[in-house]
């Protein structure tokens, strides 16, 4: 087996796209709470539908990779070691920030006002809430394994031209 299944290559891309989304709606729902007009219950309901399909597809992903399989290592050298640490590390942030935001919505007035529909009771600081201080740590160390992800993957591509970005496209 050289490349991952062509369901892996799609979960792979859709699952990045829709982290960029999350992210992005984060950041404007965060914005928006400290703006005079304030957040919107739809902004909340976006970023949290955008997180959970992150799980799902995470959950996805899983499952895939146990029965198709994946390619063989290409090396056993210290980086490679490293390169696979930092894929266990996404897979559980992957995991772990969806339920994060779940537990935050859950644990401070998001959650009412969602299921009251009603702007007003969002709240305007996170204050006491720890569910909102993790999911943010685990926001920044997700975008740091990314690039680190990144700078790997375009290590393999352009410096040892090895051909391994192949793997992650479909066959």
């Amino acid at each position: 087996m050289n490349q991952y299944s062509n369901r892996m290559v799609i979960m792979h891309w859709l699952t990045l796209v829709l982290m960029i989304a999350a992210w992005f709606l984060g950041e404007e729902v965060h914005d928006a709470r400290k703006a005079e007009a304030g957040a919107t219950v739809a902004g909340y309901v976006a970023h949290a539908l955008a997180g959970a399909a992150v799980l799902l597809l995470t959950v996805l992903r899983l499952a895939f990779r146990k029965a198709d399989g994946v390619p063989a290592p290409i090396g056993r050298s210290t980086m490679d070691k490293i390169a696979t640490g930092v894929h266990h590390s996404l897979y559980l942030l992957l995991f772990l920030l969806p339920v994060s935001g779940m537990v935050q919505v859950m644990t401070s007035d998001v959650g009412k006002a969602i299921l009251a529909g009603d702007a007003t009771l969002l709240p305007r600081k996170f204050d006491g809430v720890m569910a909102h201080e993790v999911h943010e740590i685990l926001v920044t160390v997700v975008i740091l394994l990314v690039g680190v992800h990144v700078l790997g993957a375009l290590k393999h591509q352009f410096v040892l031209k090895d051909g391994l970005l192949k793997r992650m496209w479909f066959k």
